[in-house]
C-alpha cells in the first residue's frame, strides 16, 4: 500500500494517459490494415460511447469531422449508428469528441498537477458544478433536439468536465495518500 499511496500520481497519470490516447489506436490501426485489433478496440469502448460518427473525430480522411448530412451524402440515407470509417472518407476514433475532450483534457490537468500538488486546493462544489454545467446544458440541448451541437462546444464543454474532475478529485485524493503514508 506504501508503493501505491507514494507513486499514486504517476499511476493515475499513466492510466489517464492510456485512456486519453488510445481512442486514436482504432483507427491507426484500421489504416493501417490491422482491422481486427481496431475492431477490437471500438467494441471495448461500445459500452462507454455512443460512438456516432457525426460527433467522432475522423483520422486519415479528407475531414476531421463530418455532419450527418455530409456522411449521408458520402454514404447515403442510412448512416450506420456506429459506422467506423473507411479508407476514403477516413476512421473514426473509438469515442464521440465530448469523451476525446473529456478524457484528454484528464489527462493534461492530472500531469498539470504534478507541479501544483502541494499548493493546489480543491475545486469547491459550486465552481465543479459550474464548470459541469456547459456539457450538462450542450449534451441535453442537443438530446432533446433543441439544438444540434458543434465539435467546438463538444470539446469546450468536455474539456471544462474534464479538468474539473481532476481538479475536484486529485486534491483530496494526494490529502488521503499523504494519510496513508503518515499513519504506516
Amino acid at each position: 500500500m506504501q508503493a501505491v499511496a507514494k507513486h499514486w500520481l504517476l499511476l493515475a497519470n499513466i492510466v489517464l494517459g492510456i485512456q486519453a490516447l488510445l481512442p486514436a489506436a482504432a483507427p491507426v490501426l484500421m489504416a493501417s490494415g490491422r482491422s481486427a485489433l481496431g475492431q477490437l478496440l471500438y467494441a471495448i469502448y461500445a459500452p462507454l460511447c455512443h460512438q456516432l460518427p457525426e460527433r467522432s473525430f475522423f483520422l486519415f480522411g479528407s475531414k476531421i469531422a463530418y455532419t450527418l448530412q455530409e456522411l449521408e451524402h458520402l454514404l447515403g440515407a442510412d448512416v450506420p449508428l456506429r459506422y467506423i470509417g473507411d479508407p476514403l472518407i477516413g476512421y473514426k476514433m473509438t469515442v464521440c469528441q465530448r469523451d476525446v475532450a473529456s478524457y484528454g483534457a484528464m489527462w493534461l490537468a492530472g500531469l498539470a498537477f504534478v507541479p501544483l500538488r502541494r499548493r493546489l486546493r480543491p475545486l469547491s462544489l459550486r465552481a465543479f458544478a459550474l464548470l459541469c454545467l456547459p456539457v450538462a446544458v450542450d449534451g441535453f440541448g442537443q438530446l432533446f433536439g433543441v439544438w444540434d451541437s458543434t465539435p467546438w462546444r463538444r470539446v469546450i464543454s468536455g474539456a471544462l468536465f474534464g479538468a474539473a474532475c481532476i481538479w475536484l478529485a486529485y486534491p483530496h485524493v494526494e490529502a488521503g495518500m499523504k494519510d496513508v503514508l503518515n499513519t504506516t
